[in-house]
């Protein structure tokens, strides 16, 4: 017999398999030895309480052989000699889950990043993190697997009704994730292991007939009576293909500039925009587990428990604040893509056992919040551009880099004293590698992203006692979030209203908002694709 049954355990049961079994007899009202095996379902942790609780699902086999978990795993074709050719811009989640499909489909991908691999990338990011030295082409935003690789492979997403996620993680474990993403409530891969996994994608694309070509920065469209026939690369290269994906992610303003050019139609987006705020971890810890932490950061954190997290949102002067991104034992990174402009964000490796917990904080944006100000450069030409909120975003970034003094040196301040307009005398400890130097942040932000994280910040303070305090440091700018523009698209055919045979995709043209959200629009696109091409 197989049987489901939840189970609310003390963690330390729950970690514990002889104990799971103990209590699944007791739920089924069975003998020890008559419960064959199980596997997890579902597992999640409620710390509502004073005491913390595992949530566990099981699949449980009664009096008969145990089965282990079965993989749902995809078939590849070999289209070494497909009659087909798809171009696909980004080797991102989107473009990489796009070749996949294509090549599932039996369709040849031909991927153009503008980056470099994965291995080559990490030495960029280290020159990048320890001299203050970026290299425009490779860095935390592009190169093979985008933002996504060096973002700590978060794979929780609310976008259930894009696609099948069951299929996006399973194929993360088919490349080698570990199987723990298939039942927890909050999945999560681990940036120092999500480079093997992208690398083997990038082998399966390779190895079935397609093509991913680094150090290719699409810098033309080739169109002909509104059909995209190819593109040109930097280095005068041409690839012609019967579609083109247009996969580039979020911080490729480059091709929002070549499409604006051309005259293609872009829409302006609304985007979300504030700082990463990093607290110890300990503190953290104690706030959501209700556990002891003395004055050395020692704490009594259950050894079952993982590092604490949150979720925060707090409605300001009908403006949308909220966490992004939590990062438990996790670290705040460099994530520009030029000179002269300073973006952070946050990752975690797998095992979360960093010192610092950090989260962006972030306000809603639009367009219609900058009509007031008056001290954006130029900004009249802009205001009723697609692009205006991107030139907006560069702008800031500009003025975080500047008055953090160069070479990514990013602009701080302790939370309480970010409330109290104060420069901090003394800044808390930081995980951030380049360094924080302290000011006042209204330098940097805007008054109504200011004023707003204010009002967030004392209003979270009371959800979670012991959050608001100077032990915090407040760090900018995160404004790397998502797309500021949008690429408009057909709703059934995926294709642009404007360019036949391009399919603008993932979260640079405004369609996902993280790694599952944007591989799920990869595969939709590859789909829509197949059906036109008759495959």
């Amino acid at each position: 017999m197989q049987k489901n049954i939840s189970l609310r355990l003390l963690p330390a049961d729950a970690a514990n398999n002889g104990a799971i079994k103990q209590h699944i007899a007791q739920n089924t009202g069975k003998n020890i030895a008559d419960i064959t095996g199980f596997y997890i379902l579902k597992k999640s942790v409620d710390a509502r309480g004073r005491t913390a609780w595992v949530n566990l699902t099981l699949k449980v086999f009664i009096d008969e052989p145990f089965t282990e978990r079965a993989i749902e795993k995809i078939s590849f074709q070999d289209v070494h000699h497909s009659k087909n050719t798809v171009i696909v811009i980004g080797a991102g989640p989107a473009g990489l889950f796009a070749a996949l499909k294509l090549i599932e489909l039996g369709i040849k991908p031909v991927v153009l990043e503008r980056g470099k691999d994965v291995r080559a990338r990490r030495r960029d990011l280290a020159l990048l993190n320890k001299e203050g030295v970026i290299n425009s082409e490779s860095n935390y935003c592009f190169g093979e697997g985008g933002a996504g690789t060096y973002s700590d492979g978060k794979l929780y997403t609310r976008s259930t009704k894009r696609g099948n996620v069951n299929r996006i993680l399973n194929a993360f474990v088919q490349f080698g994730a570990e199987e723990k993403i298939l039942y927890e409530s909050h999945p999560h891969i681990g940036t120092n292991k999500l480079p093997g996994i992208i690398a083997a994608m990038r082998e399966q694309v390779t190895g079935c007939g397609g093509q991913i070509l680094f150090e290719k920065k699409v810098t033309d469209f080739i169109i002909e009576n509104n059909v995209i026939k190819g593109v040109k690369t930097y280095d005068a290269t041409t690839v012609y293909g019967d579609a083109v994906i247009l996969a580039t992610g979020h911080s490729a303003r480059d091709i929002f500039e070549l499409l604006h050019h051309k005259n293609i139609l872009l829409e302006a987006k609304s985007f979300a925009l504030g700082v990463r705020i990093e607290h110890p971890q300990a503190l953290i810890d104690g706030i959501q587990y209700h556990c002891n932490v003395d004055n050395k950061g020692s704490l009594e954190r259950n050894e079952y428990l993982p590092p604490a997290s949150y979720s925060l949102v707090e409605q300001v002067n009908n403006k949308g604040v909220f966490s992004f991104c939590m990062c438990p034992g996790g670290i705040i990174a460099p994530a520009a893509t030029n000179e002269g402009e300073l973006v952070v964000n946050g990752w975690s490796p797998s095992k979360r056992n960093n010192p610092y917990a950090n989260s962006g904080m972030v306000v809603t944006v639009e367009n219609r919040d900058l009509m007031d100000l008056k001290d954006l450069p130029g900004y009249k030409k802009y205001i009723h551009s697609p692009l205006a909120l991107m030139y907006f975003q560069s702008w800031i970034e500009k003025k975080a880099f500047t008055e953090g003094g160069g070479k990514f040196v990013a602009p701080a301040q302790a939370m309480v004293d970010f409330c109290n307009n104060k420069v901090s005398a003394k800044l808390p400890g930081c995980s951030y590698v380049p360094g924080v130097h302290s000011i006042n942040l209204q330098n940097v932000l805007p008054s109504f992203i200011y004023t707003a994280l204010q009002q967030g910040f004392k209003a979270f303070g009371k959800k979670m006692h012991g959050y608001y305090t100077n032990e915090a440091i407040v760090v900018a700018t995160e404004s790397r979030t998502s797309s500021p523009v949008r690429i408009p698209r057909d709703a059934e055919t995926l294709q642009h209203p404007q360019i036949n045979n391009l399919y603008p995709c993932g979260e640079g043209a405004g369609y996902a908002g993280g790694i599952v959200s944007a591989a799920m629009d990869g595969e939709r696109v590859a789909e829509r694709i197949a059906i036109k091409l008759h495959v």
